[in-house]
């Protein structure tokens, strides 16, 4: 049975009568009741009762329309997903975002613009490290990602990128350290032979690259006494006194007492938060992500 062979079905059900149910679907009558007879006979039971002077629904026509009727509805609403989705309208969106991306206005503002104009997609948040971001996209397991790196030079190729955040990097440390004597701002070259406290680097992140980097140009390796896999262990063991840490200014918005941050004097000592999607496959959400992220950038 075809969906068609319902709307006319439903057609004379509604109308009980022929001629009228014909204008309706826009046919001439003989097909119209040869499609209900066809439909009759695949059912091997009468669906109207017929005579010269009206036409009535048998007790079987009565128990289908119902269910012809909803039949119909939902081929529409099927109907309707498929095309709101080939408009990317709906479906689903996977988007990693590193533990910190949240604090970040521009995160805000990319998620609140995205969620006003696409409501009915289904957004999915993972939380993962910038590195397993990076393989998930390649792997086509995410469709975008909140990325943290210093520079769209330590980004693999095939990615479309918009830059939503540039913030220093800041050292933290305990209000009674010697370095907190000292001026907003500290050479890097200050931070060497002092105990520091980072993350793990199964986490995944680059900032491991980055601090190394940092150090080695001022002519020391940095002395991780302690590491850490979430901010907040990492915030606690500084207020502790077990060490110092270098952070992301963001993350000094974990409030901790008796903890003072210092910014790092150093053009290189800055990291970036980017929109990331798969050039090539790339989805209309995805896209749709990427607009709204160039926007909350401007």
């Amino acid at each position: 049975m075809e969906l068609r062979q319902l709307r006319y079905f439903v057609a004379v059900a509604e109308e009980l009568h022929f001629t009228r149910a014909a204008r309706r679907l826009g046919l001439s009558q003989p097909p119209l009741s040869q499609q209900i007879r066809q439909m009759e006979e695949e059912l091997a039971t009468p669906l109207f009762d017929r005579s010269r002077k009206r036409v009535a629904l048998t007790e079987a026509g009565r128990m289908m329309l119902d269910e012809a009727r909803a039949t119909l509805a939902q081929a529409e609403r099927t109907a309707l997903v498929a095309r709101r989705a080939g408009r990317g309208e709906v479906g689903e969106l996977r988007v990693g975002l590193f533990a910190s991306a949240p604090l970040l206005p521009a995160f805000a503002r990319t998620i609140i613009a995205f969620r006003g104009t696409l409501p009915d997609v289904r957004l999915t948040l993972q939380e993962a490290p910038t590195l397993a971001q990076l393989d998930a996209l390649q792997r086509r397991a995410l469709d975008a990602g909140f990325l943290r790196c210093p520079s769209a030079d330590h980004l693999p190729p095939g990615l479309d990128t918009v830059e939503l955040a540039r913030e220093p990097l800041v050292v933290v440390m305990r209000r009674d350290h010697r370095l907190a004597r000292r001026a907003a701002t500290l050479p890097v070259a200050a931070l060497a032979e002092e105990p520091m406290i980072f993350f793990a680097r199964s986490v995944g992140t680059t900032l491991h690259e980055q601090l190394a980097a940092l150090c080695r140009r001022a002519g020391f390796a940095p002395r991780i006494v302690q590491e850490a896999r979430e901010n907040s262990t990492l915030m606690g063991l500084v207020a502790a006194g077990l060490g110092l840490a270098v952070l992301p200014h963001s993350l000094s918005q974990i409030r901790v007492g008796g903890v003072v941050v210092r910014v790092l004097d150093s053009a290189e000592a800055t990291t970036v938060t980017w929109l990331a999607v798969p050039r090539e496959g790339r989805t209309q959400l995805a896209g749709a992500l990427l607009r709204c992220a160039r926007a909350a950038a401007a």
